[in-house]
Formats: C-alpha cells, sequence, structure tokens
C-alpha cells in the first residue's frame, strides 16, 4: 500500500476524523517531524494510542527525499533536487535577497537577508511552452498537497523562507485541489506563512483563475502571459489557444475587482519575437486599466539548439522605458539567477550539475513585494 505524506492535510484530518482522533493533533506531529525529521513516530509524545497505530499503517514522515543540492557560482541560489517516493524527481529553488540594499524613496532600504523559495506542483507540465524547459518534459504526473509542502520542508532546513512563489515545474492551476489544500496547510500552525506573500503562477487557466480568490483570499497571482496579442502567445504558448487572450483578461478584470490586489505579470524577452517597441505598445494598451506590476524576465537558455535568442539589454530597457513612460506601468527586470545550475526561470528541467558553493545574499535586488 503506497503511504501517505503525513505533510497531507486533507488526508490526515479525514483518517483521524474516522479513526475517532481530534484532528487538532496534526499540529504537534507537524511540529515534531520538522525539528526531528529522522524521528519515528513512537518518539512523539503524548498522543493517543489510536494515533500511534493509524501513523504507522498509513503515513510516513516524509515521503520525499531530498536527493541533492546545488549552490550557484554567486551564491545567491540552491536548487534542490527532491525524489518522490514513486522514484520520480522535481526540483525547488531557494532564492535570497538582501533588501538593506539598494535605495526606496531616496533612502537606504529596511529589512535583511531573506528567502524566496519557488516550488513545484506538477512532475514535468503539458502546457508545452517552447522556451520553457520544464515543458520539453511533457507531463507526468501531478503531486499531492503533501508533496508540495515537503519542499517547504526541506528547504526550511537551508533557509527562513519568508517568500512562497509556485512558479517551479508544472502548472500550478492544473493541480488546483492539491495547490489549494498546500497553501492552507502553508497558512495554518507551524508554518504560519502570510497569505500575502505567497504567489501563484498560472498560463492563464481561466476557469480556475475564476475560482481562486474565493478559495484563497489574499493570494497574489502572477500571470505568465509573455506576449500582448493572442497570435503571438499561441506560437510560444501551445496552451494559449485554450485560453483567448480575451477571456483571460475578462478573468483577471474580475479577480482584480474581487481581491483589490495588483497581478504580477509575467513576461520573458524573446529576441525578435515580443521584444519590439510595437509589441511594447500592444501590452501597455492591454495592460492600461489595470491595477499590475509587469516583470520583464530574460531569456535563459535552455540548450545549444534553443529556437530563441536572449533580448539584447538595450531592447529590454527601451521596452521598459515604454510601459513606465508611456503608461505609468510599474515595470521590473528579473535578476537573473541561478543560471549555471540550470535554477534560473524557465530551466527547470531534472539534471544534475555538479556546482556545489556556500549561499551569500544577493545584493541590489528588487523585491516583487515591496
Amino acid at each position: 500500500m503506497k503511504m501517505k505524506s503525513v505533510f497531507d492535510a486533507p488526508e490526515m484530518k479525514s483518517e483521524f476524523e474516522s479513526a475517532g482522533i481530534n484532528p487538532n493533533f496534526m499540529i504537534p506531529i507537524w511540529k515534531y517531524v520538522i525539528q526531528n525529521p529522522d524521528c519515528v513516530w513512537d518518539e512523539i509524545p503524548s498522543l493517543p494510542t489510536a494515533a500511534y497505530t493509524l501513523l504507522h499503517s498509513k503515513f510516513k514522515t516524509f515521503t520525499s527525499s531530498l536527493h541533492s543540492l546545488f549552490h550557484s557560482s554567486d551564491g545567491t541560489t540552491s536548487k534542490l533536487l527532491i525524489k518522490l517516493q514513486n522514484g520520480a524527481f522535481v526540483e525547488a529553488v531557494i532564492m535570497r535577497y538582501d533588501t538593506r540594499l539598494g535605495m526606496c524613496g531616496g533612502k537606504p532600504r529596511p529589512g535583511g537577508v531573506r528567502s524566496t523559495l519557488c516550488i513545484s506542483s506538477q512532475v514535468g507540465c503539458k502546457m508545452g511552452c517552447t522556451f520553457c524547459a520544464t515543458g520539453s518534459m511533457g507531463f507526468k504526473s501531478n503531486l499531492t498537497s503533501g508533496e508540495i509542502v515537503e519542499q517547504l520542508v526541506h528547504a526550511s532546513r537551508l533557509a527562513d523562507i519568508r517568500n512562497i512563489v509556485f512558479m517551479g515545474m508544472g502548472e500550478p492551476l492544473n493541480n488546483y485541489n492539491a495547490v489549494v489544500e498546500s497553501v492552507r496547510a502553508m497558512l495554518k500552525q507551524p508554518f504560519q506563512l502570510s497569505p500575502k506573500r505567497i504567489t501563484i503562477s498560472t498560463v492563464g487557466v481561466v476557469h480556475a483563475i475564476n475560482k481562486l480568490h474565493n478559495d484563497l483570499p489574499g493570494i497574489s497571482l502572477a500571470v505568465s502571459l509573455h506576449a500582448p496579442v493572442q497570435e503571438i502567445r499561441c506560437q510560444i504558448m501551445p496552451a494559449a489557444r485554450a485560453f483567448p487572450l480575451q477571456k483571460l483578461m475578462d478573468a483577471l478584470q474580475t479577480f482584480q475587482k474581487n481581491s483589490q490586489q495588483k497581478i504580477f505579470i509575467e513576461y520573458i524577452m524573446l529576441d525578435g519575437v515580443n521584444d519590439q517597441e510595437e509589441n511594447a505598445h500592444q501590452l501597455g494598451e492591454l495592460l492600461k486599466t489595470f491595477q499590475v506590476v509587469i516583470n520583464l524576465i530574460p531569456f535563459n537558455p535552455i540548450g545549444s539548439t534553443s529556437q530563441f535568442k536572449t533580448s539584447t539589454k538595450e531592447s529590454v530597457s527601451s521596452f521598459q522605458k515604454i510601459l513606465r513612460e508611456t503608461y505609468n506601468i510599474r515595470t521590473t527586470v528579473r535578476k537573473e539567477m541561478g543560471q549555471d545550475i540550470s535554477g534560473a526561470c524557465g530551466q527547470l528541467v531534472v539534471n544534475q550539475p555538479d556546482n556545489k558553493r556556500p549561499a551569500e545574499p544577493l545584493r541590489d535586488i528588487e523585491d516583487l513585494h515591496l
């Protein structure tokens, strides 16, 4: 029988209630396992006898393990290669930011070093985005909510995780129930993350966007838009055919009206494809009625055979200037992180680089949540 993750909250709650055990015992169990990852069930104090029996028969402390760990040469990024109990692998990435560096309103920024964890929701992905390494894997399987939460537990041993972004392997909204349940677990003890520090990214799964705010109020939404018109979107993102741009915009308008939150727009810069001044104006017109932050992402190569090239710095700067000055849209350029360990945006695919270095905080980067 396949054992379940103790961090799979719906399964734990259901099994405990069926056995007549108070589900509130889940919290001390999670706390003990996090603090004692190599523990056995009988070591956890003060549980009902029936709880020990149930844990032994149906649950494991972890259904995944940290197989390998890689650090970028600049020390800002760590990639975790995580092995699931079915033998498959997923990747999670820790990105370190130092908010004290740089200026805000003409004054030094407050704060300090903090870490963001990029989490995977699936093994592979069926969206097939042509610029993304994960898409080349095809879709293998969905992760359970416990397997998603376990990525946070593994990462928390390496860094104090403050932010979560569902921007790893897979399309989060295609594994909707598991993602929602994992986030709900992260909001509770012992994790107690703030909803405003969790961002779920999507290529634009309209029917799921329409219910996200009700299921997870306060969670931030990021949209992998990557093109300002449907024709270009379909060329580089085959799944866009199922989610026409106007329907996506309607869903985002409803989400913003209900949530009263800014939406993050992810836009990968592909030389000669979507990075022209005309495209910048098209994007500005498309988004001018929304409250958004646009994040321009330099394309990260996924091999020597890639059909795309990275936009020049001049093109990115010009694109950003148009959006800022003509349309008054806040537009940032994502700092490239983790390229040398294939941990950068669009590079997550199961492979094993051999670069290992101690990690240091990143300098001079803008945190999207500020």
